[in-house]
């Protein structure tokens, strides 16, 4: 069965591609999600229509994720944690704790975004990358300082 794609799905296809599915992916998953179209000839039709304004949508979309992408190059972030007389963190920065403070300062990303081999366990500045699309990536920098001694204070 041939179907138009709304939405672009990796290892399917991209948005706006006429495609060939199994009947019942098409009717019990793609149409009810809003992800595809059935091609049908009026359908088919309105393609070139139907691409235009996908390319125009994706244009949009493109242009928010590079301001987004340069507000996160902007930024430091700041973490302070405990840490034992040798300088060992208790715990880590993890993605939960990046997309925490992104959020704080009205950056909202998906936590697939944040792409980290491992949490970070050590003291001093580190980098970290978001995938925000295929075409666009930012490199969020950020710090991790001590927690002051409350003895101390």
């Amino acid at each position: 069965m041939k179907v138009i794609l709304t939405e672009s799905i990796e290892k399917v296809g991209s948005k706006g591609d006429v495609i060939n599915v199994k009947r019942g992916f098409a009717r019990n998953y793609l149409v009810p999600r809003h992800i595809a179209i059935y091609a049908t000839p009026q359908n088919m039709k309105n393609l070139d229509t139907l691409k235009k304004q996908f390319a125009d949508e994706e244009n949009k979309k493109l242009e928010h994720l590079r301001q987004v992408a340069g507000q996160i190059s902007e930024l430091k972030l700041t973490f302070t944690r405990r840490v034992d007389e040798h300088d060992n963190m208790y715990g880590s920065v993890s993605e939960n704790d990046i997309l925490h403070e992104l959020k704080e300062r009205s950056i909202d990303i998906p936590k697939a975004s944040v792409t980290m081999e491992k949490h970070i366990k050590q003291l001093g500045d580190f980098e970290v990358n978001i995938h925000l699309h295929k075409e666009v990536n930012a490199v969020l920098h950020g710090v991790i300082e001590k927690e002051a001694d409350k003895d101390t204070e």
